[in-house]
């Protein structure tokens, strides 16, 4: 701004102080401006991100609102391009003289833009379209979460942008073609639940898809919008589901099932050509160690004895000593079900149950935290087309608040029990990512691209907190007498522990879908490993490194350790690699020392 200032300034005959000005070398570009422009750039060039995140305003904003971000090989790889010259730019600045902040924030974004550069040669080891990730599911989420609905003008642009949606899966679909004239195609298992996903999708009229209602549902809260507004806008959603995103689905769908008679059983990666390298580099991205696959397997077999071994003896004193630890954990899991769970009112009554989980989480979190987030944490089920393959998951607030911090949750039967229903709510809410994330999005001392996670999530950390959160309500007391919530906790920690186990051996050692399943992984959590290879390894990595570093911080600081200290540690570095988020433990204990 400042060079456009200067240069019409002298563009206008004004030429006093005009030596001076040509002259004067330019000011430095600070490390700050290259956070804010770099990010600005990118961030432009990503609609969903913006949208999601509100980062910019006025025409500019209003503008990308109406669109969705592509997601073809082109888009690809013009960010590879973007991220190796924002790499080049960033590594001109000298570390040493940065600040602290400054200099933990230069090196997440080096390690991230490097893992966007890496990822160029494995691309097609994920698949378009599938039950987890793909556009299917993906376009979904990002118009009914993550779009903002406050005013009639973020009602029109939702519907402009409705209007992209059959392009986007029109390009799914082609890069689907892509792949199979590769003989790339998921395995006929994966290519089975999500055509039965996808027909959950299309079946319902148009006034009934999520599209639509979740739609009317938040524009109902638009005071300021008037009814006839309101049904104009609904019709014209209704209209473009009918007319243009049925038809896609329905496309996608015919193409998946002809697949299906050319795919094969095997689940793993290693059936691709480059297999055995591309999950090599899905592990160290998801896990930000370079840990082996072997290795992996062992960590969790190791986890797996430990911790069956615990709930042995708190299953005994319960009374229940016949069969093994799996056997008697699905007869605890039926015995605490909620009554006729596909019922009605038992799905409104198992929301009601977490909302007071959480109310009880955030009463309980101030003897241990100094740091928790202004913004509110609402929890909501998923609609039903995506119940039978998704896990539960947390959705940030939005930065300018327009969005609070969002919990969904599966209503499928095999959820529908009060055994572990705790454990889940305080990994995925208080004391756990709501409290991590949302700190991260509202603290201003953060360049805004660690706020907004805009170059992507690192998910050691923070499946990694999730996952300590689980284990930190337990050791703080939250359980009390609750033999059964301590159960479920130990349970949900053993699930983590047998997907070290079961995505390794998935992808490294050629199991089946059924090995996975008969280790104890339920059906949809091994085809959610077959189609992310190695993300499920990251929650079990991070939560024990961040008990290895807070057990180095006792140890090395004796009484003058504090838990909460160490929590204010870990959450003010945010989201970084594990190697990062140890310097800063390091530096913590000699500052204390």
């Amino acid at each position: 701004m400042t060079h456009l200032s200067r240069r019409n300034f002298l563009a206008a005959g004004i030429t006093c102080g005009a030596a001076f000005a040509q002259n004067s070398p330019p000011a430095p570009r600070s490390i700050d401006d290259f956070f804010s422009d770099f990010t600005a750039d990118w961030v432009r060039h990503d609609p969903n991100l913006a949208t999601g995140a509100r980062y910019f305003s006025g025409d500019e904003q209003d503008r990308i609102e109406r669109q969705l971000t592509p997601q073809t090989l082109q888009w690809k790889r013009d960010r590879i391009q973007r991220a190796r010259q924002g790499l080049a730019e960033l590594r001109k600045f000298n570390r040493a003289s940065l600040t602290e902040t400054q200099r933990i924030s230069a090196d997440l974004m080096d390690w991230q833009l490097n893992e966007v550069i890496r990822e160029e040669p494995f691309f097609d080891y994920t698949f378009p379209l599938e039950q987890m990730n793909g556009a299917n599911v993906r376009l979904v989420e990002t118009m009914t979460v993550r779009h903002p609905l406050l005013t009639e003008r973020d009602a029109e642009n939702y519907v402009a942008a409705l209007g992209e949606v059959r392009a986007q899966m029109e390009e799914a679909i082609a890069q689907a073609r892509r792949l199979e004239a590769k003989n790339t195609i998921p395995p006929k298992f994966i290519l089975q639940a999500t055509v039965k996903q996808m027909q959950g999708f299309a079946d319902p009229s148009p006034s009934q898809n999520p599209f639509v209602t979740v739609f009317d549902g938040k524009m109902a809260t638009i005071q300021s919008l008037p009814e006839a507004k309101r049904r104009e806008l609904r019709e014209a959603a209704e209209k473009v589901v009918g007319e243009d995103i049925y038809p896609a689905w329905k496309k996608a769908i015919a193409l998946l099932e002809a697949q299906t008679a050319k795919a094969s059983d095997d689940a793993g990666i290693w059936r691709l050509k480059g297999g055995a390298e591309a999950y090599t580099y899905f592990l160290h991205r998801f896990t930000t160690t370079n840990l082996t696959a072997a290795e992996i397997h062992e960590i969790g077999l190791k986890h797996v004895e430990q911790l069956e071994s615990q709930m042995e003896t708190l299953l005994r004193r319960l009374g229940r000593i016949e069969g093994s630890v799996k056997d008697r954990i699905e007869k605890l899991k039926l015995d605490m079900q909620y009554p006729n769970p596909t019922s009605e009112e038992s799905r409104a009554q198992i929301m009601r149950d977490i909302d007071g989980i959480l109310a009880d989480a955030l009463k309980r979190s101030a003897l241990l935290f100094d740091l928790r987030p202004k913004s509110p944490i609402v929890a909501q089920p998923f609609p039903r087309f995506r119940e039978a393959n998704a896990a539960a998951n947390y959705n940030s607030p939005a930065p300018d608040g327009s969005r609070p911090g969002t919990f969904q949750f599966p209503r499928r039967i095999e959820y529908m029990t009060k055994f572990g229903l705790r454990s889940i709510v305080y990994h995925e809410t208080v004391p756990g990512h709501h409290f991590q994330i949302a700190l991260q999005v509202e603290n201003k001392n953060l360049p805004r691209f660690r706020q907004i996670g805009a170059f992507g999530g690192i998910s050691a950390l923070s499946e990694g907190w999730g996952l300590y959160a689980e284990r930190l309500a337990a050791e703080s007391g939250w359980y009390g007498d609750d033999i059964e919530g301590l159960l479920g906790q130990r349970n949900d920690e053993l699930f983590r522990a047998r997907r070290l186990v079961v995505d390794t051996g998935l992808h490294a050692m050629k199991w089946t879908r059924q090995q996975g399943i008969d280790y104890g992984i339920e059906a949809s959590e091994v085809e959610r490993y077959t189609v992310y290879p190695g993300q499920a390894c990251s929650y079990m990595i991070g939560e024990l490194k961040i008990i290895e570093l807070r057990e180095k911080a006792k140890k090395a600081l004796g009484d003058k350790f504090s838990l909460r200290e160490y929590h204010n540690v870990v959450l003010r570095t945010g989201t970084v690699p594990l190697d990062l988020l140890e310097r800063q433990v390091d530096a913590f204990i000699h500052a204390a020392g």
